[in-house]
């Protein structure tokens, strides 16, 4: 679902990316409302694992592979705004230095992942879980329809940018510009796998850990829950949290990140310009194509773009690093690090912009 460079056009990028900036403006804006030494560490250490969980790859129809995001967990622990930013640095990250989504479309993937998948999480589980109780399993059913309606959402929106690209940027011949697969290949190429599998590992890691808390440390749900009795008051100020069991879900996950390569091919429409040139990959972008091949050469405007950013270490790669398994743990690790470090430095940024502004007189 991360849309790589040369997929959409510039004017595409454009109006995703303008389309993203008001959700993560008034996201801001709501952070700085609730900004407390509590809640930061907790979107921080959020952020770190929605960026592992999508290291986690898996198997889909046609030969491809997907993943979860962990939207559907993080809606349901921080609320839509903050997951909003959450996710969307660590799409930033995977970008930047890993290759994993273009820079281009940096906008329009946080769009569907981060800004759709958040609200949409986050509507689902309100609405099923309503006035339940802390610990009532309609929560753990809610986070995971939350999760599963939330990535099919994010997908259907991949699946339309990609599948409007050959119909209105194309050549006088009408070979296209960009991404070459029309809407009828490219909805369900995109969400056959996600209904059937991907969709089902986002309900499964969104419904298992609330399970998880609840038996744990259920404070951590509380911040989703405003109205229900047993959560009075519900203002991040008032919340006492202990964030050890999410630390350790995700230490866990990063010493298990390098079963993500256990899953073999690309996911659908994240093939490389030099992947359509080459023989073997191009039987099977047909036949997870609907049996439709590509164009006999790569599109110009995505051979074009495709080049735009280069990442210092593509695929989860360093280049330093012979053993794959090895370098996919170092680079969980690296990534993890780099969105904590930038977490922190946002939570002092904000805290000296709202201390500024407290030590400003009004006129």
């Amino acid at each position: 679902m991360h849309i790589p460079d040369g997929y959409l056009s510039p004017s595409t990028c454009t109006v995703m990316f303008a389309g993203a900036i008001p959700f993560w403006y008034v996201a801001i804006q709501r952070l700085k409302k609730v900004l407390n030494a509590r809640l930061i560490p907790r979107i921080a250490l959020l952020s770190a694992l929605s960026f592992v969980i999508m290291m986690f790859n898996v198997p889909l129809p046609g030969g491809t592979t997907g993943h979860a995001v962990g939207m559907g967990i993080l809606a349901v622990l921080l609320g839509p705004w903050a997951s909003m930013l959450a996710i969307s640095i660590a799409l930033a990250i995977q970008a930047l230095f890993f290759g994993d989504g273009g820079i281009t479309c940096f906008g329009a993937n946080c769009f569907n992942m981060a800004i759709a998948g958040s609200l949409v999480a986050y509507g689902v589980y309100r609405l099923i879980s309503a006035s339940a109780s802390l610990a009532s399993p309609r929560r753990i059913v809610a986070a995971a329809l939350a999760g599963y309606i939330a990535i099919n959402v994010s997908a259907f929106f991949a699946s339309i940018e990609f599948g409007v690209q050959p119909m209105l940027f194309h050549h006088a011949d009408g070979s296209p510009l960009y991404a070459p697969y029309p809407l009828y290949i490219s909805i369900p190429a995109m969400m056959i796998g996600h209904l059937s599998f991907a969709g089902i590992v986002e309900a499964v890691i969104a419904g298992s850990l609330v399970a998880y808390l609840q038996k744990t440390d259920i404070e951590l749900l509380r911040i989703t829950a405003p109205g229900v009795s047993d959560t009075e008051p519900a203002i991040p100020e008032a919340i006492v949290i202990n964030l050890r069991p999410l630390w350790l879900i995700l230490a866990a996950l990063m010493v298990l990140s390098p079963l993500g390569l256990l899953a073999a091919g690309s996911a659908w429409g994240e093939w490389s310009a030099e992947d359509l040139k080459n023989p073997e990959i191009r039987k099977q972008i047909t036949i997870a194509s609907r049996n439709m091949a590509p164009p006999e050469n790569p599109p110009t405007g995505l051979e074009m773009l495709s080049s735009f950013w280069t990442a210092p270490m593509p695929d989860y790669a360093p280049s330093i690093v012979k053993s794959p398994q090895l370098g996919y743990l170092l680079s969980a690790l690296f990534g993890t690090g780099v969105i904590l470090l930038l977490w922190f430095l946002f939570s002092w940024l904000l805290e000296r912009i709202v201390s500024v502004s407290l030590r400003t007189p009004k006129s």
